[in-house]
């Protein structure tokens, strides 16, 4: 069985790095992050002293993970919120028909 997969390169911080993907979306979704990781990089070497570029990765690297640790944790708060509205007025609508 023969894989269908699409091969694609990617520059990353002047480093070309080949990749695999499924599928055209794949590929934009991959392309589109090389952009916003270089984007970062170059902002890092821009507003710091960073000489080593191991650096700047890792430090892009806690960005984008921390945004989605963060996203994860709102959607969990947010999710809890409407958990305990929905209890609440479930509470309410079973003290009503109780009447």
């Amino acid at each position: 069985m023969a894989d269908n997969f699409l091969k694609i390169k990617v520059t990353i911080a002047g480093r070309v790095y080949p990749l695999k993907v499924k599928n055209a979306h794949e590929e934009e979704g991959m392309r589109k992050a090389a952009i916003k990781i270089n984007n970062l990089v170059a902002k890092f070497e821009k507003n710091y002293a960073v000489s080593d570029k191991q650096d700047v990765l890792a430090m892009s690297a806690l960005q984008f993970a921390s945004l989605q640790e963060i996203k994860a944790i709102n959607e969990e708060y947010d999710l809890s919120k409407a958990t305990e509205k929905i209890n609440k007025l479930g509470a309410l609508i079973d003290e009503h028909l109780k009447k």
